[in-house]
């Protein structure tokens, strides 16, 4: 039987819609399914959550809810990473303190100060993890969802490079879902790929019936005028492409949007709103315990969207799949930097994931994405070499904040980020 670990599933909303996806597949009851979370309420409610759904699919599954991370790796087959290092209190010192400095920013998990910062709080992390599964599975999958996607997979191919790593996201599949529903087009049977950078990826092909669908969408736009104020459609006219991930992250990646109050307001943006979206997951978590405490069903969402469950049954039942993931670049865009993680259509099926080269980007789409890539490979450099001074130039690069600060600003402001994470930062780099 398939072995299947999740690492942070105290994420339990997160956990219980993976779960649900997994066991829609007969084929799949009898994994041997390992939780694992430092929080025991939290490992609690997801071992509750795992036995909900479990015996709602008609599944048997084997499960174990264990705090020893080498007890839930032991042997894997996949590993499935969605650990979040800081929680809220760390996403509100994202936001919150460069707000203080006049920096804006959305949700602040990806590239930017807030992705800097998440990203060097991670690492520390994702090295022990991944020692651990380089002598407890080192055959194994390990599909990684924490965020900053692009920062993470880079990392654990640095660290780890032996260990066979994807960085799932689904932003690629609800952007063509949302933009068929726009146009008035089923999204079965509409052929699409992209590539780029996770979260700033790019749309290069979206037809049905061998026809393009970006004219549909230029129609659109041009009987709505409302649609101009959507971030991405402003992307999209000044790029050429559709860019992947929503308006509100789009937004903090380039100098374009926060950097005053009438762009904020003519693009309808919310800084810091990933406060609020936290805010509602604890939410989310304890109406979770409540329900499970009350024997109350939980919700669970129809179809299967994320692609670790679709990975993990091509896999096992040879399903051919394609589907969007994130990887080191070797020879997948030939004008994004050789090593740097990108994001690529991929081929899934018995024989296990392979990337599908897309050769070079649209130039003016490849340059933002360096732009962005600049700001994760100082990161990653930082931490590599244990350099204070390239955590800082990391956040200096970034478009956003170089709109916003001035370079003794962006000093500054790290030396507070660093001082308020404490001990969540990596040793050297306090």
């Amino acid at each position: 039987m398939p072995s299947v670990a999740f690492i942070g599933a105290g994420s339990v909303v997160f956990t219980r819609q993976l779960l649900a996806d997994l066991l829609r597949s007969p084929e799949l009851h009898d994994i041997d399914l390992r939780l694992h979370d430092i929080d025991p309420e939290r490992l609690a409610v997801a071992e509750g959550t795992a036995r909900q759904v479990a015996e709602r699919s008609g599944a048997s599954i084997t499960l174990t809810a264990t705090p020893d991370r080498r007890v839930a790796v032991e042997g894997a087959d996949f590993v499935v990473n969605m650990v979040q290092i800081g929680g809220i209190a760390g996403t509100r010192r994202d936001l919150e303190i460069p707000a203080r400095y006049g920096l804006l920013q959305t949700i602040g998990d990806t590239t930017g100060v807030g992705g800097v910062f998440r990203g060097l709080r991670t690492f520390p992390f994702l090295s022990a993890l991944l020692k651990d599964m380089q002598e407890l599975c080192p055959n194994a999958l390990f599909l990684n969802y924490t965020n900053p996607m692009a920062m993470n997979v880079w990392w654990a191919s640095v660290v780890a490079p032996e260990i066979r790593t994807l960085g799932l996201c689904h932003s690629v599949y609800w952007t063509v879902d949302g933009l068929c529903e726009l146009v008035g087009v089923p999204l079965e049977g509409t052929h699409f790929r992209a590539a780029g950078v996770n979260h700033q990826a790019w749309l290069l092909e979206w037809s049905r019936d061998g026809e393009s669908l970006y004219p549909a969408l230029q129609q659109k736009i041009r009987e709505d005028p409302e649609l101009e104020r959507r971030v991405r459609v402003e992307i999209y006219k000044r790029i050429g492409y559709y860019p992947t991930e929503t308006s509100e992250h789009s937004s903090e990646y380039l100098s374009w949007f926060l950097r005053s109050k009438e762009q904020i307001e003519r693009f309808r943006l919310e800084p810091l709103q990933y406060v609020g979206i936290s805010e509602e997951n604890v939410a989310e978590f304890e109406d979770a315990k409540a329900a499970l405490a009350s024997g109350r069903p939980l919700e669970l969402h129809e179809g299967a969207a994320e692609y670790a469950p679709q990975v993990i049954h091509s896999i096992v039942t040879g399903t051919r799949r394609e589907i969007h993931a994130n990887v080191p670049n070797h020879g997948l865009i030939d004008n994004l930097p050789e090593g740097a993680a990108v994001e690529v259509p991929h081929i899934v099926d018995g024989d296990g994931v392979r990337a599908v080269p897309m050769g070079a980007l649209p130039p003016q789409a490849a340059a933002l994405n360096r732009s962005y890539l600049n700001v994760a490979g100082l990161a990653i450099e930082a931490m590599r070499t244990g350099s204070k001074e390239l955590v800082r130039q990391a956040v200096l690069v970034d478009p956003n904040a170089a709109s916003t600060l001035t370079p003794e600003q962006i000093w500054a402001l790290c030396d507070e980020l660093t001082a308020a994470h404490g001990e969540l930062m990596p040793e050297a780099l306090r």
